[in-house]
């Protein structure tokens, strides 16, 4: 395959401590074929089972409802979030999971099968903050997060194409079948990650508590920082709540798109192409300008985009907003993830705390998103939907830019309070 040739080029020629890095984002970028392919598939497979809408999104939506319990449950279960454990069970549910969904025809199924979902993704997240934690300098974790991007964004492009060829002429689950063969590509990469000779700092040490916390200690914890953070978590929250609705109704909103035909899916490939270009410019940005600051301004600019698309009767035209909306809104997620990693190496003994709350709000974004999505589709049209979540978007990073201190250090702040 020349992509997989031209990719596995750069790991040969980079240095040894970035190989590291390009081997999981080879590992993401097939992995994100798989994840893009099951996300364009499962609405189709609910709705085409005749559930409407509304239900569809509250079922999708309990996914998150999974991951939020999870991301609870993980800082007491797990005594440290080391990336190749987190990797290894995510890979494992990732194989029976297409299994369970394209059996599923009960409301209870479905939700088993959201669950597994909701639990595997955010064991990704959890296991790319601790990579880059370990690997990459502080300085670095923006550009790190923007190249991961970068790699998941190339699934996220070509998935919905590929499902869009297969199922053109009728429904069918042929692109299931096609989700596990790059999943095991995925795995494959993780293999070579798994037993790669790149040192590992000693990061899991120094970033856990010496002894387990109590679910009162641990609560209080939250509490705390999600005071310090509260700004950054909402950003998260809005971010995923944008990207749930879009992949909840956006493969619907692309069927309907009867000009399109067999290239429907080209709605969310303009939906997701911009990851892969706006991931090699974003840390130049947060350098300059700063983290949160870019990606508040970036989520408004693109959400003033998307606000516009009721408005647009031009399929060409409305494809062409949606990448222009999702090209300032794509920046927004390394910028603030990049933010993350700082927090984490700034105070490694909160790294579970920290990453768990990152994706208790981005299962809240998941959570909301698709349950609104269903509604607001239902009452208003797909395209009204879109338009509704713009403006809703721009009215939150407008709140945010204000609100927010321009550094926020997570060291002091606990100090502060812990002292009152």
């Amino acid at each position: 395959m020349p992509i997989l040739r031209l990719l596995t080029g750069y790991v040969k020629n980079y240095q040894s401590e970035k190989k590291a890095l390009y081997l999981l984002c080879l590992m993401m970028l097939f992995w994100a074929i798989y994840e893009g392919t099951i996300s364009y598939m499962t609405p189709l497979i609910i709705v085409n089972n005749g559930i409407s809408e509304s239900i569809m999104g509250i079922i999708i939506g309990t996914s998150s409802i999974a991951g939020a319990l999870f991301d609870f449950v993980a800082c007491r279960i797990f005594k440290n979030t080391y990336y190749k454990r987190m990797f290894l069970i995510m890979f494992s549910i990732c194989l029976v999971y297409p299994l369970i969904l394209s059996q599923a025809h009960s409301f209870v199924i479905y939700i088993l099968a959201m669950s597994l979902w909701g639990i595997y993704f955010d064991l990704k997240n959890i296991g790319n903050f601790d990579f880059v934690g370990r690997h990459t300098a502080k300085t670095e974790h923006t550009s790190s997060f923007g190249l991961i991007q970068v790699f998941q964004s190339i699934g996220f492009l070509l998935a919905p194409i590929l499902v869009g060829l297969l199922i053109a002429d009728s429904f069918n689950y042929k692109p299931l079948i096609l989700a596990w063969v790059f999943l095991i590509m995925g795995l494959i990469f993780f293999i070579f990650l798994y037993i790669s000779k790149n040192q590992d700092k000693p990061y899991e040490e120094a970033t856990n508590n010496p002894k387990q916390k109590t679910w009162g200690g641990l609560l209080l914890d939250w509490k705390d920082l999600g005071k310090i953070l509260f700004p950054v978590l909402i950003l998260t929250l809005m971010i995923n709540f944008i990207d749930s609705f879009f992949w909840t109704v956006g493969p619907i909103f692309a069927e309907s798109l009867t000009e399109m035909k067999k290239f429907a899916g080209f709605f969310m490939t303009a939906y997701s192409l911009p990851a892969l270009l706006v991931g090699w410019i974003v840390g130049m940005l947060t350098m300059k300008y700063g983290k949160k600051r870019t990606a508040f301004v970036t989520l408004f600019i693109g959400c003033l985009f998307l606000a516009l698309i009721n408005v647009i009767d031009n399929t060409i035209l409305v494809i062409l907003d949606i990448f222009i909306a999702s090209f300032f809104i794509s920046m927004s997620w390394p910028a603030i993830n990049g933010a993350y990693a700082d927090y984490i190496s700034e105070t490694p003994h909160y790294e579970k705390e920290i990453s768990g709350l990152e994706d208790f709000f981005t299962n809240l974004g998941y959570v909301l998103g698709p349950i609104l999505a269903g509604v607001i589709a239902d009452n208003i049209g797909t395209a009204g939907a879109f338009s509704l979540l713009g403006i809703l978007g721009a009215i939150v990073a407008v709140v945010l830019f204000i609100i927010t201190p321009r550094k926020i250090n997570v060291n002091k702040s606990l100090k502060a309070i812990h002292e009152v």
